[in-house]
């Protein structure tokens, strides 16, 4: 609102879809790679392990490619990244350092903050311990905002981007890449509700996998080899585990063709259960839908309301139909509006 008042008065029209944010809130732990003043820290572990206690935190990163493994274990803590500055007619608008808010960016695309890493699951304690990102158990109502994570380790080797094991975290406008298993959305056994919001998933082999109960929503999840989009370990009939991509776009990231190498799914465990809904699904999509992993697994594979060249269901597999979306309330919990951002 306050935004709107000033460009009224100075007679700019607001035709922007999103505000930047180059300026920390204030009280927030700065993260600077150059340049960095007194209290301030040049690595994002530093600045993590300068919390202390349970109170709620901030940190806020400048632009820059970091090269470390990040584990988050505080509770109640806000990351946000850098965006672009917005220009209006060529000039950089100042104003737009008046609201700090994180819903105002949007989308991953004007980010400027890298977290990367490159270790593998086999040679490093496995597919949490490997995660360039690790959003732990500890750490319950996270939000991180604007950040591009990613593994590089390549082909040949599961190898995590982001470990998300924490319960209420929410992932917004995050560009998170690898090739096997980039995305680990897990609950370990317990009930873990987790928020993806406007991010970009990129990967080959079951690069959105675990246990969590995790909605995907306006995301752009794309493949850059063959294979299944989702690992989904649900392991019995009693287990609240769901994957849901809802109003996201399914997309290639690369140019070789891969009509027909994608599916979207193959469960992990028995019980595997993912939708999709509200999406675009192309002609990458095998229209068997969904492959195994599980031998004996029943699966619950739905989709409704799809478009796209990959959306016809006559040749599925271990498909089962739905006749109405899934709301947030069954996957994320009746109070999911006390803990996610919905206004991103």
């Amino acid at each position: 609102m306050l935004l709107a008042v000033l460009f009224s008065l100075l007679s700019i029209p607001p035709t922007f879809a999103g505000v930047s944010r180059t300026i920390p809130p204030t009280g927030a732990i700065v993260v600077r790679q150059t340049g960095a003043s007194s209290g301030q820290f040049t690595t994002i572990g530093a600045a993590l392990t300068s919390l202390s206690g349970t109170a709620p935190a901030t940190i806020f990163i400048f632009p820059g490619t970091y090269n470390e493994q990040v584990n988050i274990t505080h509770p109640s803590l806000t990351i946000m990244g850098s965006t672009t500055e917005f220009v209006i007619d060529g000039f950089i608008s100042k104003l737009m350092i008046v609201d700090f808010s994180p819903q105002s960016t949007g989308s991953y695309k004007d980010n400027t903050v890298t977290i990367t890493h490159n270790l593998n699951a086999q040679d490093n304690g496995g597919n949490d311990a490997c995660a360039t990102v690790r959003a732990t158990s500890s750490a319950p109502d996270l939000r991180i905002y604007n950040v591009n994570i990613v593994n590089s380790f390549g082909p040949g080797k599961q190898a995590t981007a982001l470990s998300a094991t924490g319960t209420r975290q929410g992932f917004y406008g995050l560009s998170v890449t690898g090739y096997q298993d980039t995305l680990l959305a897990d609950g370990g056994g317990t009930l873990t509700y987790q928020y993806y919001s406007n991010c970009y998933i990129e990967g080959a082999v079951d690069y959105i996998y675990g246990s969590a109960s995790a909605w995907f929503g306006e995301c752009t999840i794309a493949s850059n080899g063959g294979g299944a989009i989702t690992a989904n370990s649900r392991d019995n009939i009693t287990d609240p585990s769901y994957y849901v991509i809802d109003s996201s776009v399914i997309a290639s990231a690369i140019s070789t063709s891969l009509v027909g190498d994608v599916y979207l799914g193959r469960p992990w465990r028995m019980y595997a259960r993912v939708i999709f809904q509200n999406s675009v699904l192309p002609n990458l999509i095998n229209p068997a839908g969904y492959t195994t992993l599980d031998i004996g697994a029943t699966p619950i594979y739905s989709e409704i309301d799809n478009t796209g060249a990959g959306a016809n269901t006559s040749k599925r597999v271990m498909y089962t139909p739905m006749t109405v979306p899934i709301t947030h309330a069954q996957v994320l919990g009746s109070d999911y509006n006390t803990w996610l951002d919905e206004s991103f």
